[in-house]
């Protein structure tokens, strides 16, 4: 007789994922996977009828599997259990089923591109999954069937089992609830600012550890064939190049201070613009900031200020801490399709190219990049390579590889790195960061927009608004980057949409974390400070707003806000709705009691320019119902503001798409 060994794969059992305080973030399950022998089957006709409706597949499907010319094939893998019983129960001949594994991933789609996935064959795709496949996969086992020569089975055959090995665990640097903090706040910029993509991520500063990294779009492990290649292929936090506008005015000081080209109280004088060749570059403030030390420079986010700094520094030497820094180059992170950022040629550069670079523009970096070179000034001036990795350990929970920090080299001296995390701290309790002060703890940072390039120019009406900053600003704990592609919306500058995402990530991090507070340490009342030229502005109507709804929307839309008296509800405002202004105005609300289940005749405020979202939370505050036509920002609205109606009415609002709002000089 002609005797035969079959093998039939039995993979091995994916190592399991954790935070860095063990929770689990991916594991592999136990499933099974249902298998055939074609020439042991004798009605195969009949056979894949019953296969067919055991395993939900096409009929004929499973007939061309049976009817193949080998001796071995897959019917369906990792089946669930109830499936799996009842084909187990129809008891055909040749038809069999191996347990195997399946991945599971806990949290959906938390920190799904620093996870990545894995594929039917238990081989790593993308993510830390792809990384460390080999590490994670183990070594596949099998079982080794005697057949004759037609497959048929042998009496007393020898069936032998050759046991898979688990795979290795990783021990990420992440913490899970931090990063449930980042992808909590990501969800509210993409509810309210609609952007193309938002980028949030926290790390140590002084061991280089990635504690959270989130980013939107995102998507689903378990089911990421649901998803567009487009999202799951590309990490926003290390591949997208952005101009980082005034963030990197954090490595112009830098490089300034540390060469002695500017001291903190060297004095400038800004009219309100600079020329560099034949170009004109303007301040943001109209007539500019006069007389000014180096240090109100830093906290005014002074254009003129900053141009002359960087001119002073020189080409040679502000691309030398430019490379130093990490610019231009890979951090080394371990994730698959990481950018570098793109930059002019030192051999290239004019000097309207280095004037342009000290205020972050005629420069593009990744969101990873700007976040490990600024966290360089709260480690005293050493960088670091961003880890992701904390250790692997065996099935048995023992380490095989530790990855401690990474110092890369010293950038800037410690002198110089204290200096400059002082100044930062005074433009977040001073400047133009005050939306970033977390109350407790201070901080230190900068604020950014910048113009998207598209067309070999700059967009009019597409901008990225960021914030890169410290917490607490005398011992820095946590860096963090907010970055807010595209929003859509009349908010769109670093102080509205990236500066108070960073103040609550920051806030409830250091809490978590159970780093003391500082008795006493609360926001500087004082008028606030824009980064960006000021507007004329229509004064919103927030008169019959509850006071919280009113407070927030002002100050989205750029103005300060001062109340009156004690209340629930806004009965009077200077200025009052509808009139032009500047932004960064301030407006005084006064109050008034209101008590909803008492109150049977209710004031209908102004909705115009709310969202379906916010004009509904406002209404059912005062005891109305919203019903919404169209789509967009309220246009317009039957019940007129300040008529009178009985609690409980419905309101009738009409929606439209935004207008396209153009950014000037």
């Amino acid at each position: 007789m002609d005797v035969r060994m079959r093998d039939v794969p039995l993979e091995a059992k994916r190592g399991t994922i954790y935070d860095r305080n063990g929770h689990e973030l991916v594991t592999s399950v136990s499933v099974d996977s249902a298998y055939a022998f074609p020439p042991q089957i004798e009605d195969k006709q009949g056979a894949a009828e019953k296969i067919a409706q055991a395993l939900q597949m096409d009929k004929e499907v499973v007939y061309e599997k049976l009817t193949e010319k080998v001796g071995f094939v897959w019917l369906k893998r990792r089946i669930d259990f109830d499936t799996a019983q009842r084909l187990k129960s129809l008891n055909i001949n040749g038809v069999e089923l191996v347990e195997e594994s399946r991945r599971f991933y806990h949290q959906d789609s938390l920190a799904a591109h620093i996870l990545g996935f894995a594929g039917d064959d238990n081989q790593g795709l993308t993510g830390i999954e792809a990384v460390f496949d080999q590490e994670l996969r183990g070594i596949p086992g099998r079982i080794v069937i005697e057949k004759d020569a037609v497959g048929q089975n042998i009496p007393e055959a020898l069936h032998k089992l050759i046991p898979s090995e688990p795979g290795q665990n990783l021990v990420l640097t992440i913490d899970q609830t931090v990063q449930f903090f980042v992808e909590r706040e990501l969800d509210v910029i993409m509810d309210v600012h609609k952007p193309k993509l938002a980028v949030i991520i926290v790390m140590n500063p002084k061991t280089g550890e990635i504690l959270a990294m989130g980013n939107r779009p995102t998507y689903n492990p378990s089911t990421w064939r649901d998803s567009p290649q487009s999202v799951w292929d590309h990490n926003p936090s290390i591949w997208y190049n952005y101009e980082p506008g005034s963030t990197f005015k954090i490595i112009t000081a830098a490089s300034a201070l540390e060469e002695g080209a500017v001291k903190l109280t060297d004095t400038f004088h800004d009219p309100g613009y600079i020329k560099v060749a034949d170009r004109t570059i303007r301040c943001w403030q109209d007539g500019g900031h006069g007389s000014q030390t180096f240090e109100e420079v830093a906290q005014n986010s002074c254009n003129p200020g900053f141009i002359e700094v960087g001119l002073r520094l020189g080409k040679e030497k502000f691309y030398k801490y430019i490379d130093a820094f990490g610019f231009g180059q890979r951090t080394g992170i371990i994730l698959p399709g990481e950018e570098v950022g793109l930059q002019i040629a030192e051999s290239d550069a004019t000097e309207l190219n280095i004037a342009t670079m000290s205020i972050g523009q005629s420069i593009a970096v990744t969101p990873l990049q700007l976040l490990t070179a600024a966290s360089a000034v709260a480690n005293d001036g050493v960088l670091l390579k961003p880890t992701l990795v904390k250790a692997i350990t065996d099935a048995e929970g023992r380490v095989v590889k530790e990855f401690p920090p990474e110092p890369v080299r010293q950038v800037i001296s410690k002198n110089t790195a204290q200096t400059l995390l002082g100044l930062l701290t005074k433009v977040v309790s001073k400047g133009t960061g005050r939306n970033a002060f977390v109350d407790g703890y201070g901080a230190a940072g900068k604020t950014g927009t910048a113009q998207v390039v598209e067309g070999g120019g700059y967009s009019p009406d597409k901008y990225v608004g960021s914030f890169v900053g410290y917490a607490p600003a005398h011992d820095p704990q946590i860096a963090i980057l907010v970055m807010v592609a595209e929003p859509t919306g009349s908010m769109y500058y670093g102080s509205q949409v990236a500066a108070p995402v960073f103040k609550s990530i920051a806030l409830d991090t250091l809490r978590y974390m159970r780093v003391p507070e500082i008795a006493g340490l609360e926001k500087p009342q004082m008028p606030y400070v824009f980064e960006v030229p000021r507007e004329k502005l229509n004064m919103p109507n927030v008169v019959n707003y509850p006071v919280e709804e009113a407070k927030n929307h002002l100050v989205n839309a750029g103005f300060i806000v001062q109340t009156r008296g004690e209340g629930e509800i806004v009965c009077k405002q200077i200025p009052q709705g509808g009139v032009e202004v500047l932004s960064g105005a301030t407006v005084i609300l006064e109050l008034q009691p209101h008590d909803i289940g008492t109150v049977e005749e209710i004031t209908v405020p102004d909705l115009t320019g709310l969202s379906i979202k916010e004009a509904g939370s406002i209404l059912e505050k005062l005891g109305l119902y919203l019903n919404p036509t169209g789509t967009g920002f309220a246009a317009g609205q039957q019940e007129e503001p300040g008529t009178r109606v009985r609690r409980g009415t419905i309101i009738n609002v009409e929606f439209q798409p935004p207008a396209i709002k153009t950014i000037r000089d």
